[in-house]
């Protein structure tokens, strides 16, 4: 680990926002004031800066590279299907030319303690990783209001860069580096495409091994059949995913139909 994150600090100072009422309103505060002084960009590794609200279209941003954040804090774990905004508010995000990286912070709520900060990077965000919830009943308040759901399962574990996990925070080289592995992904303009993409890393991950067959992938055709109803050579559509990561280098090949995850 180098110096600077072995330094980091924890805790979310809570007297940052005694004059605030609303619990959303002070954890945003503290939350966002941990970030800026805790992480740092890791496109490029400069400081972020966190922006005015009153101006900003995203939480923070790289002055060095430009790159922009937006953040989402919470007691409860990032994981499985999680609460979002609303369904057309965020897939409109999702489709803008500025959409932002997303970090999350994941807080207890016992000591404000820090205990899982992660990025995803915004090529991984794609359509399918949202779901729509049903509309609010004529009874409540926002009558026809639609939220969302996102859907932490349909992101592969590389799109999962943590900073910290558990309580324990990663090396900036080890941060940078895994951010760089999957930056291919901002080429591919398609969401259908990317979609396959992520979809062959999600079945990859779910191996839970380094080492795996191409039979192992193959096995996974009954579920892809499902995602991808219109597609009748799902076996050839593996194939070329497989060698487009090998060609991404986020894969070896061993030979014999033997792959590696790097």
């Amino acid at each position: 680990m180098s110096a600077a994150v072995l330094k980091m600090q924890l805790l979310l100072n809570k007297n940052l926002a005694k004059q605030y009422s609303s619990n959303s309103q002070k954890i945003r505060v503290i939350s966002e004031f941990w970030t800026e002084k805790n992480i740092f960009c890791p496109n490029c590794g400069n400081d972020i800066k966190n922006l005015e609200n009153n101006k900003k279209v995203s939480d923070f941003l790289c002055e060095k590279c430009l790159e922009n954040y937006e953040q989402k804090a919470s007691q409860k774990k990032f994981q499985g299907k999680v609460i979002s905004s609303e369904y057309k508010t965020i897939v409109a995000r999702l489709s803008s030319r500025n959409k932002p990286h997303f970090f999350f912070l994941h807080y207890m709520i016992k000591n404000y303690f820090v205990n899982d900060f992660f990025v995803v990077p915004k090529y991984f965000f794609i359509p399918e990783i949202i779901e729509k919830r049903k509309a609010l009943s004529e009874n409540a308040q926002r009558k026809g209001w639609v939220g969302s759901y996102i859907l932490f399962s349909k992101i592969p574990n590389s799109g999962k860069i943590y900073y910290v996990e558990n309580g324990q925070a990663f090396s900036k080289k080890d941060i940078l580096t895994k951010w760089q592995k999957t930056k291919f992904l901002k080429d591919i303009k398609r969401d259908e495409l990317k979609g396959w993409i992520l979809d062959i890393m999600n079945c990859i991950d779910s191996l839970n091994k380094k080492e795996f067959s191409l039979q192992d992938i193959y096995n996974f055709e009954p579920n892809l059949k499902i995602i991808h109803p219109e597609n009748r050579h799902i076996k050839d559509k593996i194939r070329q995913q497989l060698q487009f990561l090998r060609d991404k280098k986020y894969l070896d090949f061993l030979g014999a139909g033997v792959y590696r995850l790097r």
